[in-house]
Parts: structure tokens; C-alpha cells; sequence
């Protein structure tokens, strides 16, 4: 039998995934007294890895049931092997990321606080960081032109399995892709190229790790080299921008953005984020959805099988992504 060591509040519905040459071990964080464990499937919130990691011991393996593992890193235990929960997060975050650039390129939050105010806003009451494409005949045109997603080119920053789920749902659309990843591959450029891809697209969407390498990657100088106007899409995680330089770069009309995530977080009351001028700010909710845990058990419950059977196991994270 391989012991595994599962979150106390996971449902019977979700453990019935899981083969019966496992024996279930419920490893609530209040408790004090250690346990062993072969495969640890972590629990999805920080404070519980901590309490749990410091009573188990034996592991071999830790399975997170998030692709981002960063707030994990600490509490693997020495020796054991690091695998992530690629894939499962592939549509809910692919499907956050088309709502936040049609919203954005639709200008939504603009007209959903005119819905809020109960006024119908004529042109020229519009905000001047908007930037409408044109001027008409004030009675006529609207407060801010809506733009088309067509003909836009869309720069993917951490090209994996969400980067192929976006671009799946985006094609239709008539857009266009550069793809950078850590390396050179087909279709897909260096790290290194960054500098030369940003002035070239319209929209630049961030799905990196968070590393030594990518925290403050979208920095002051980068974001002065992305097109006047386009629009910055973090999915990944908020201390990849530098946040003082998004804020300075939005209140200056440089860019737009739709963030999930942000470096504080949770974004404090009173922000200067928060009224910066273009910008759509969701509290990390682009993972979420209600057939999540049926994904992350079905994936740690296919891990637990190729453990037994002695074959590998799927998404092995190594220096720390």
C-alpha cells in the first residue's frame, strides 16, 4: 500500500478517484502528532502546507494541485520530488484571459461605471486617458471607440499549455502570435528576445512562473518599450510587474492592463492601483472554477497510479519551475 496524504476537508467524492492500493490519510493542519506519508497531495492554501509539512515525514512525493508552486517551494520536504497540476487550470485561466482583453479592447469598465452613474455620457465627457481612435459628431459618437480584436498581435510570455489553450480560443478572432519561452523551440523564441518582441504587439500576456528570474520582469524600462496604448495581461503572478511603474505607466496613457494578480496581495484598500486610469483588476480568480477540485484530485488520483506502477509521473518541476 502507498500511503497518501490528502487535504482533511477533500470530499469522499473527490478520494473515490483514487485507486484502491492507496490508503488515505487525512492530514488535518490542527493536528500536532507526525505521520508518514509516501505522496503528499498539499493543501491549496499556504498556512495549511506549513502546518501540514511539519508533521509528516517519509515523503517522496509532493503533488500541488496548482500549476503555480511558488508558495509550495518552501515546505517540500528534503529529497522528496515536486510535480505541479499543469493543465488543470487550462481553460477556466484561458477563458479569464479572452473575457479581460475583449473587455478591455471594448472598453467595459468605462461603460459599466457610466451604467453605475445612471447617465448617458455624450463624447466629449469622455476620460482623457481613453484615447478615443476618433472624433465625431459629439451627439453621435460615443464616449470611447470600441476596438476590434482583429488584426491584433498577441505577444505569449511564458508559452506552456495555457499559452496553447489562449491561442486556440483566440485564433478565430484573426489574431496573430509571438510566443516566447525560457529556451528556443519551434514557433517559439529565447527569454532573451523579449526586449526586441515587446514594441511589436498589441497585447502582452504574462503566464511566466515566479522566479528569481521573472519577479520584476515588466519593469519601467519594458513597459516604455511596449506600444503606446497596448495592453498588458498578468495571469501569472503580480511581482512579475513592478507595480509602482505599471501605476506611473497607466496615469501616463502608456498602456492598459487586466490583471488577476498584483504585488501587494491581496491589493490594499486605498491603492493607487485601484483608480489608476485603464486598468480591469480581478482578485486572482482567473483559476477558479466550480469543476476545479474535480480536476486537481483526478490529476493527483493519475499520479498516484503511475507511482504504483512504477512509471513517471507527469509535470516535474525542476529548479524551482
Amino acid at each position: 500500500m502507498v500511503r497518501v496524504g490528502v487535504p482533511s476537508d477533500a470530499g469522499d467524492d473527490l478520494l473515490a478517484f483514487f485507486p484502491k492500493e492507496a490508503e488515505i490519510i487525512r492530514l488535518d493542519p490542527k493536528e500536532k502528532s507526525e505521520v508518514a506519508v509516501d505522496f503528499w497531495v498539499a493543501p491549496i492554501r499556504p498556512r495549511d502546507m506549513a502546518a501540514v509539512s511539519a508533521r509528516i515525514h517519509g515523503v517522496k512525493v509532493v503533488q500541488s494541485l496548482w500549476a503555480g508552486v511558488d508558495a509550495l517551494l518552501p515546505f517540500v520536504p528534503a529529497g522528496a520530488k515536486l510535480y505541479d497540476a499543469q493543465g488543470v487550470h487550462d481553460i477556466p485561466v484561458a477563458e479569464w484571459i479572452v473575457t479581460g482583453i475583449f473587455a478591455a479592447l471594448k472598453y467595459l469598465p468605462f461603460y459599466v461605471r457610466m451604467q453605475e452613474r445612471g447617465h448617458w455620457e455624450k463624447q466629449p465627457s469622455a476620460e482623457p486617458s481613453y484615447q478615443p481612435g476618433y472624433r465625431g459628431d459629439p451627439p453621435q459618437a460615443p464616449p470611447v471607440v470600441p476596438e476590434e480584436l482583429a488584426g491584433k498581435v498577441v505577444l505569449i510570455v511564458g508559452y506552456g499549455a495555457i499559452g496553447r489553450a489562449v491561442e486556440e480560443r483566440l485564433t478565430p478572432f484573426g489574431v496573430s502570435f509571438l510566443r516566447l519561452g525560457r529556451s528556443s523551440r519551434n514557433g517559439v523564441e529565447p527569454a532573451e528576445r523579449l526586449d526586441d518582441l515587446l514594441p511589436q504587439a498589441d497585447i502582452v500576456l504574462l503566464l511566466v512562473p515566479l522566479t528569481e528570474d521573472t519577479k520584476g520582469l515588466i519593469d519601467a524600462a519594458r513597459l516604455s518599450k511596449m506600444k503606446r496604448g497596448a495592453l498588458l495581461v498578468n495571469a501569472a503572478r503580480g511581482p512579475v510587474v513592478n507595480t509602482d511603474a505599471l501605476v506611473e505607466a497607466l496615469h501616463w496613457g502608456r498602456v492598459r492592463a487586466v490583471v488577476d494578480v498584483t504585488d501587494p496581495e491581496p491589493l490594499p484598500d486605498g491603492h493607487p492601483l485601484w483608480s489608476a486610469p485603464n486598468v480591469l483588476i480581478t482578485p486572482h480568480i482567473g483559476g477558479a472554477s466550480a469543476r476545479f477540485m474535480e480536476r486537481a484530485f483526478r490529476l493527483a488520483a493519475d499520479q498516484v497510479r503511475r507511482y504504483i506502477a512504477g512509471e513517471p509521473l507527469a509535470n516535474l518541476v525542476e529548479n524551482g519551475y
